[in-house]
């Protein structure tokens, strides 16, 4: 038993030293690209996503500055949270989220970044009305129009904006994307830079109740390309955490 507690306190040393290295080299890769991109360093807000990672983990990340993490699955975070250190941190969703599981989030996280339809926006509103409270949203655009991924067709953002800047209890703060996999950065950076004229033609519209701040795209793969074509908010999970294990 001596020994296995030994063996579990050294993985634990060796993974938080892992997860300040990669911290660390994350963020020389942002500073890079946003100085080639030409914007201000700092310019680009960090997400740590956390998807299977342990609170132990989570909470190491967070002890050095991390200060915005997003969770995939409304059981997988509300089964972590009580362990998390969230002063000061904020909480988004990320992943597909069902209208059965709307009523659970809500509250719970301080935007919710995979807002598909008008559907899911009115659960959202009329749960956010109940708590006496503004939720803000990100609309997910499924920006390759691949079948099994979520997200808005690209034809219908801006109907589906007008609509959901109707409802009571909801910002739209601007939009997010996960592109499909791609063989070349020139390849991945064509559907980066297709979300950024999406997000300036809906900022250009200055329709009442939405915002166009926050531009979520990039994950570990290609968080450096994302920033090139105009994101302003990356999804970093495995390069922080190290690959997942399941």
């Amino acid at each position: 038993m001596e020994k296995s507690l030994n063996d579990l306190e050294q993985y634990r040393v060796q993974r938080c030293h892992d997860i300040e290295e990669n911290y660390k080299q994350i963020l020389e890769n942002i500073a890079r690209a946003e100085q080639t991109r030409g914007v201000p360093e700092g310019a680009t807000k960090f997400m740590a996503v956390t998807k299977t990672v342990e609170p132990y983990f989570i909470n190491h990340a967070l002890s050095l500055g991390i200060d915005l993490i997003g969770e995939n699955r409304v059981q997988e975070l509300m089964g972590k949270k009580p362990e998390l250190n969230l002063e000061g941190v904020d909480v988004h969703l990320i992943g597909h989220l069902q209208t059965n599981k709307v009523k659970q989030i809500v509250g719970e996280v301080s935007t919710i970044q995979s807002v598909d339809s008008v559907k899911v926006a009115k659960e959202i509103s009329k749960c956010s009305e109940a708590k006496g409270i503004t939720t803000d949203v990100l609309v997910e655009i499924n920006i390759g129009d691949e079948e099994s991924k979520s997200g808005l067709e690209k034809n219908l953002l801006l109907e589906t904006c007008h609509e959901i800047a109707e409802l009571p209890g909801v910002k739209v703060e601007g939009l997010m994307a996960i592109p499909p996999i791609c063989d070349s950065s020139t390849e991945v950076r064509e559907f980066f830079a297709t979300m950024y004229k999406l997000f300036i033609d809906i900022s250009s519209k200055k329709i009442d109740n939405i915002n166009m701040h926050i531009l979520s795209m990039g994950m570990s793969s290609d968080y450096a390309d994302a920033i090139l074509e105009g994101a302003n908010l990356v999804r970093v999970g495995s390069s922080l955490f190290g690959a997942r294990i399941y």
